[in-house]
């Protein structure tokens, strides 16, 4: 069983106990982190929109770091033209830790989708005016 998961516009295979470096998260170290399904793959393939919203992926956030150093040279020959500049990544160290199908949508996503609706209009009660 796996799933592809997208962090951060980049895309990753991840099955659970898997670890993979991401863009830099805001959450702590030590606090759980869900995961967007792109794919889900047990025995058959899911990857409709309306059936990936039950794939639970949840990982915890084991460290945060700075990935190796970019060099960066630019240099145009008999022109006197240099320029030197260099690049560390923020990175955040994930830990898989579940990864399963739900029987049914979640519910916190659940009561999101009937506050958006709007509710029901009352019909205003009508005000007699005489004029007195």
């Amino acid at each position: 069983m796996y799933a592809v998961v997208e962090t951060g516009g980049k895309q990753y295979k991840v099955e659970k106990g898997t670890s993979l470096l991401v863009d830099r998260l805001s959450a702590g170290e030590g606090d759980k982190v869900a995961l967007r399904a792109v794919m889900f793959r047990d025995k058959e393939v899911l990857a409709e929109p309306k059936e990936l919203e039950k794939v639970k992926v949840e990982a915890t956030v084991s460290e945060h770091l700075r990935g190796p150093k970019i060099k960066v040279f630019k240099y145009k020959a008999k022109k006197g033209y240099r320029r030197r500049a260099g690049h560390r990544s923020e990175l955040t160290k994930l830990e898989v830790t579940e990864i399963k199908l739900l029987a049914k949508k979640p519910a916190a996503e659940k009561k999101a989708a009937a506050e958006k609706k709007p509710a029901a209009k009352k019909p205003a009660a009508k005000e007699d005016s005489d004029g007195s």
